[in-house]
């Protein structure tokens, strides 16, 4: 028997949009934005699934949270972390990033904010890219509760797949013989509760 491959291929990258520690007081539960990333970075690690992340206007509206640990010495190495003035995610940096990666289409996991700005623009110029996109409903929010499915219902039109972080998670794995799924399976399990607690808090509309 051929021995089990995952799902999602090598081509995956998850995309993290704006998670700065000036937003937190602004944007619709953005605590429960960052549990979803911070499962998604300790899922990056064990799958070696490449990171790209980005800043709007770092010299105004600061880092990225540290709990994350993009780039720090023992957390997340990120295959670029870019500071922009657009929008969008895809500045030269990030196309540059795209392009060391291989010049074949990606499967883009994309988190943070806002819904309807930042990851909503990002998102519809990966797929003018050609890029397959997925945004992970528990890990995206605006200042406003209220844009949050308007933008989701938006992407799913354009040809985004929205979808949860551990349905993400399984569909990436695709097979428990894998050798992953054990730590995959201890990931899902430590944030069992926050997940649960994420989707109440971020996905209680309907599409």
């Amino acid at each position: 028997m051929a021995a089990p491959t995952r799902r999602l291929g090598m081509a995956t990258t998850y995309i993290i949009c704006d998670l700065q520690e000036k937003f937190r007081s602004a944007i619709h539960e953005f605590p429960k934005v960052v549990s979803t990333t911070q499962k998604l970075l300790k899922a990056s690690q064990i799958l070696d699934i490449p990171v790209i992340a980005t800043t709007q206007l770092r010299g105004k509206l600061g880092e990225t949270c540290p709990e994350l640990g993009l780039d720090a010495p023992d957390g997340v190495a990120t295959k670029c972390h870019a500071d922009k003035s657009a929008f969008s995610m895809w500045v030269p940096e990030v196309q540059k990033a795209f392009k060391a990666l291989g010049d074949g289409k990606r499967e883009c996991v994309v988190v943070g904010i806002e819904s309807h700005i930042c990851v909503t623009q990002t998102t519809l110029d990966l797929l003018k890219e050609g890029h397959k996109v997925y945004v992970i409903a528990d890990g995206v929010s605006s200042c406003n509760a209220q844009e949050v499915p308007i933008a989701l219902a938006r992407l799913r039109a354009e040809g985004a797949i929205i979808t949860t972080s551990e349905s993400l998670l399984y569909e990436t794995m695709g097979d428990a013989a894998i050798g992953e799924f054990k730590q995959m399976s201890g990931l899902v399990k430590e944030y069992s509760k926050s997940t649960k607690d994420n989707l109440t808090s971020l996905c209680s509309w309907k599409l």
